[in-house]
């Protein structure tokens, strides 16, 4: 593979190139010269020149469901992989929340295998506790070895406060992870939507924001005890981010993420019943999503998570009652960060897609200068993201933004020696 990226803006912080407009020779999978202008003449190098390019390292989502395996009629790690190369990432977590769970190191070395051949890595999260049941401890050093990058009972949170501690324990022996979805289940255990003003206008039962809030104080005491790492992902009030910002600043080691679906919409834009808006955590009140969205430029928020969640037909063309939750959202994602925030930097979008997932799960740091191994995200902000029932390629369709037009557009990446282009 020879690949010329001419004039692109590098988004890199770790580059000596970082915020120049230069172009970059790939051979084989390695930048081998980056200079203000490279010529070629080799009619095997594939030149790529868009208008306004901008590079950075590959992107990171750490929290989609693959759903293989168990539930390949909703995605298999070949259509999810698939949707996440079109979506700008190179590197993807995927939940343990399949059948079998992926629970001992037998499942991870499934999907890790499986994966080997796909455009981007994939990283198989591990379930915290056996069958994700919240009773008993998974095998999490031995899912280690054999791939896992994190650990996370996925779509369920850990309810039991003595397990959770024991986790956050167990994992500091390997400088592990734990990923988090807040919410206590004894709170609103039977809600739909946001309970609020809204909820009360569509009479349906409501899921409170301290039934988030209570799980973050209550991990956040647990993190300052074990002294261990935790991932808080899917936040979506104001007092979560204010709670994860003052632990932040006692030192203690607790990382936090947002869906970009929390940063567009609000409790308001279910008025239609929509199935695809029905989502876990709920959509919240608008306050609470502008308060995200000035987290998200403030630095308080440190990276971006799709929360991928394909589900069939069935499960969404329903009675909003019987509907399952969640969309998918891995070619959309930065699309929708882009139109929302445009005051955000370059920088600070190579920080929120790739650089701070990379250090947080101590994922390879990459570097764009020359020796360095290409795996990088190559986008448009001024382009245009429309995704349409023939440009998706999940298995499923479950999103509110088909045939909508996006600000942002993901022109390909670079990886595993490979060039992949959305058009």
């Amino acid at each position: 593979m020879r690949v010329l990226l001419q004039q692109v803006f590098i988004a890199n912080t770790n580059s000596p190139y970082d915020g120049q407009v230069k172009d970059i020779l790939i051979v084989d999978g390695i930048i081998t010269q980056i200079a203000d202008t490279i010529d070629v003449t080799d009619s095997a190098t594939t030149i790529l020149k868009a208008e306004e390019a901008i590079v950075s390292s590959g992107w990171v989502d750490v929290f989609s469901h693959f759903c293989e395996p168990g539930f390949e009629y909703r995605e298999t790690l070949v259509t999810g992989a698939a949707a996440a190369a079109a979506g700008g990432f190179t590197r993807v977590f995927t939940l343990p929340n399949t059948q079998p769970v992926v629970t001992s190191k037998t499942e991870v070395a499934f999907v890790v295998e499986k994966s080997k051949t796909l455009p981007i890595t994939v990283q198989p999260l591990g379930a915290v506790t056996k069958q994700i049941e919240g009773k008993e401890l998974g095998e999490m050093y031995d899912m280690r070895l054999s791939g896992a990058v994190a650990f996370s009972d996925g779509l369920q949170a850990i309810q039991s406060s003595g397990l959770l501690l024991k986790a956050l324990q167990y994992i500091k022996a390997f400088d592990g992870v734990i990923i988090q979805l807040p919410h206590d289940k004894s709170i609103g255990s039977f809600g739909l939507v946001n309970e609020g003003i809204v909820s009360t206008q569509l009479g349906l039962p409501g899921i409170p924001a301290i039934a988030e809030e209570l799980m973050i104080k209550r991990d956040i005491d647990l993190l300052e005890y074990t002294d261990s790492k935790l991932h808080i992902t899917g936040i979506t009030t104001a007092n979560s981010v204010a709670l994860i910002a003052a632990a932040k600043a006692r030192g203690l080691q607790v990382t936090c993420s947002v869906t970009p679906y929390h940063l567009l919409y609000c409790d308001d834009d279910l008025v239609d019943y929509d199935t695809n808006l029905k989502t876990n955590p709920p959509l919240r009140a608008r306050a609470d999503m502008m308060a995200l969205r000035q987290a998200v430029i403030d630095g308080h928020i440190d990276c971006i998570a799709t929360h991928h969640l394909p589900q069939n037909w069935d499960s969404k063309t329903c009675e909003f009652e019987y509907a399952k939750h969640g969309m998918i959202g891995l070619q959309t994602a930065f699309a929708v960060v882009n139109q929302l925030l445009p005051s955000l930097s370059n920088a600070q979008l190579s920080h929120l897609f790739s650089h701070r997932a990379r250090q947080i799960f101590s994922l390879p740091a990459m570097t764009i200068e020359e020796g360095a191994c290409a795996e990088l995200t190559i986008f448009s902000r001024t382009g245009e993201t429309t995704l349409t029932k023939a440009t998706n390629k999940s298995k499923s369709a479950n999103s509110p933004l088909l045939n909508s037009a996006l600000k942002g557009e993901v022109i390909g990446i670079i990886h595993k020696s490979q060039l992949h282009l959305n058009k």
